[in-house]
């Protein structure tokens, strides 16, 4: 608590004057003299004699309360304001049909990037983020926003079958790029994970990465698979669960174009990671997330409620009460 107007306090030095002077008044000697009082000290004293200082203590009491009021009392309760310069993260997020590989455990490949990436989104708690999906095409399914409630929903519902199926790296990162080119952020963030190589799209990936590099945004990319590649699953109504094969019969590996992604990381100032199983796969995102950590500066501040309004309420009761009595009860003839 604290009082914005301290210095009024110093009117509190009035109620020892105030007590004083009505000692000295009660103390002032009769005008009628007895010879003998014995009879009247055996006399019980009343109970309006016993609370006969009662008016003045109400009017003392007022008194120092409305000087406490005008002094302002405040209740102060600290708070924290958090300023932060902020990032914009795009997450560019693979959904081919290859990403259905069950080499990462305990489903497939976009399961446990689901789970991974949405760790990272509960892990921040001021930036912006957005979520960029492609196959074949690209297509933003969430802009940048701050209501991670709404992102973390949209990812549960991203689906393999969304898009015409193929990989179109460059096109994906295009549109992440044309996110975050006209937002002032000063660090502006794509983290790219696909398992395959650019096969589909008007845009090359590097020519794409140039870009990036242009607008000062930098790349994270994260390539996903075991080495060597995995057999990918095909769903058939009729047949159930196949892998993809080929004209000659043989299995259809994923394949992943490191080179180029390495490439993409190295213009646009960010880095290249491999991801093998989900354990890895977690790391790179928790690695990632410590390399865009902004500063923070904290400031505080304190939100004050006034209380001068109940010291008054409490100074007009007493005043109200002092007044009642010393008209009724304690009435005095001059």
């Amino acid at each position: 608590m604290r009082f914005l107007y301290g210095y009024q306090l110093l009117w509190l030095l009035i109620i020892p004057l105030m007590v004083f002077f009505y000692r000295s008044k009660k103390r002032r000697k009769a005008s009628l003299r007895f010879s003998d009082i014995s009879l009247l000290k055996q006399i019980c004293p009343s109970r309006s004699l016993r609370w006969r200082h009662l008016v003045f203590i109400l009017k003392a009491a007022a008194i120092a309360l409305i000087i406490i009021a005008l002094a302002r009392p405040q209740l102060g309760k600290r708070n924290r304001d958090v300023i932060t310069e902020g990032i914009d993260i795009i997450l560019t997020i693979d959904i081919s049909g290859s990403m259905q590989a069950e080499d990462f455990k305990p489903k497939n490949r976009l399961h446990v990037a689901k789970q991974v990436v949405s760790e990272f989104i509960r892990g921040r708690d001021s930036d912006r983020i957005g979520m960029v999906i492609f196959a074949g095409q690209a297509v933003t399914q969430c802009p940048l926003t701050s209501d991670y409630s709404v992102l973390l929903s949209l990812l549960e519902n991203v689906q393999i079958g969304m898009l015409e199926d193929g990989t179109a790296i460059g096109m994906a990162l295009a549109t992440s790029v044309n996110r975050l080119k006209d937002m002032e952020a000063k660090s502006k963030v794509v983290i790219l994970l696909t398992d395959g190589q650019n096969n589909r799209g008007e845009i090359d990936p590097l020519t794409a990465a140039r870009i990036a590099q242009s607008l000062g945004i930098k790349v994270y990319t994260v390539g996903v698979g075991r080495e060597g590649g995995a057999p990918i699953p095909v769903y058939d109504p009729i047949y159930g669960k196949r892998y993809l094969v080929g004209p000659d019969g043989q299995l259809i590996l994923t394949q992943m174009d490191e080179e180029t992604l390495k490439e993409i990381a190295r213009l646009t100032g960010g880095k290249y990671f491999r991801a093998v199983d989900r354990d890895s796969l977690k790391k790179i995102y928790q690695q990632i997330d410590r390399l865009e950590k902004t500063k923070r500066k904290v400031k505080h501040y304190m939100e004050y409620r006034e209380l001068f309004q109940y010291l008054v309420a409490a100074a007009l009761f007493f005043m109200t009460a002092s007044f009642l009595l010393e008209n009724t009860r304690f009435r005095t003839i001059p």
